[in-house]
């Protein structure tokens, strides 16, 4: 069983390597991203999905991210760490919106990050969502909760 998952994962990554085939799973993002009324957009029925304007829905809810001192600055911070998280790239920063894409590394899928600063208190809301397929196995909830752990070291460091 060992050695056929072997043979099976080393074909994905020559497969992977083909010119163009990260697009495959790219998709396309969604229409309904950013801010509408304050809100952003509602998850999906499926549980790739993750959206702290949400509540009462212990699949898609996640808390904000809250920050001390002023919006700029978390703004700042925030900008610094997804500028390291491996696979992801800013697409749109406004003051007090930012918008992610980020990259599976072995098949290209693109997970949308979402980043709004109501700016009445010192929460960032946040939605992180799969373009492609059900599940994603939980890393839109992980990877929002290693930047919240990030964004707490770095407020603690300045």
């Amino acid at each position: 069983m060992g050695a056929l998952l072997a043979v099976l994962l080393s074909g994905m990554v020559w497969f992977a390597a083909l010119p163009g085939f990260e697009q495959i799973f790219a998709g396309a993002p969604p229409e309904n991203l950013g801010i509408t009324s304050g809100q952003l957009a509602p998850c999906p029925d499926t549980p790739n999905c993750v959206n702290s304007q949400i509540s009462g829905d212990s699949i898609h809810a996640i808390e904000p991210l809250h920050y001390q001192g002023d919006l700029a600055n978390a703004r700042d911070l925030l900008t610094e760490i997804l500028g390291v998280v491996p696979g992801t790239t800013i697409v749109q920063s406004q003051d007090n919106y930012i918008r992610a894409e980020a990259h599976s590394r072995l098949m290209g899928f693109v997970d949308d990050l979402e980043f709004y600063f109501p700016g009445d208190r010192p929460v960032i809301e946040v939605r992180c969502a799969s373009r492609l397929g059900e599940s994603d196995l939980g890393v839109n909830r992980r990877r929002l909760e290693q930047i919240r752990l990030a964004l707490a070291d770095l407020e603690q460091g300045n």
